[in-house]
């Protein structure tokens, strides 16, 4: 069965930095659509980077661009999420998501529109 598995989170201090990672089993994120999402506790969930691995483009949401990167290693098996310069309104549960199918092209809705496997999440607190 295809799933996912974040890993990664914990406690880390304003301005620190964290590397989160997002793994595949029973398929791999060859020429898929992968993206990045966060929810704290009474707030909607926020999609704030995706990556279409058919060539690579990435694409990051104002609250997080320049601060944050998103990548994969070479054997397409898992995706990461670089933080830096972490503040307390980042605070949130950290989880990923995959299509199935490829994804050739199109911009940030075509990254995000056909994803179909989730996983649980990593939570990610930021406090002195």
């Amino acid at each position: 069965e295809a799933q996912l598995v974040e890993s990664g989170g914990g406690l880390v201090q304003p301005g620190g930095s964290l590397t989160l990672s997002c793994t595949a089993s029973g398929f791999t994120f060859d020429d898929k659509a992968i993206g990045w999402f966060r929810q704290a506790p009474g707030k909607e969930r926020e999609g704030f980077s995706c990556i279409t691995e058919s060539d690579g483009t990435t694409y990051y949401a104002p609250s997080v661009k320049g601060r944050f990167t998103i990548s994969s290693d070479n054997a397409k098996t898992t995706v990461y999420l670089q933080m830096s310069s972490l503040q307390p309104e980042d605070t949130a549960l950290y989880y990923c998501g995959s299509t199935l199918e490829p994804v050739y092209g199109g911009g940030w809705y075509d990254c995000y529109r056909s994803l179909e496997v989730w996983g649980q999440g990593t939570l990610v607190t930021v406090s002195s």
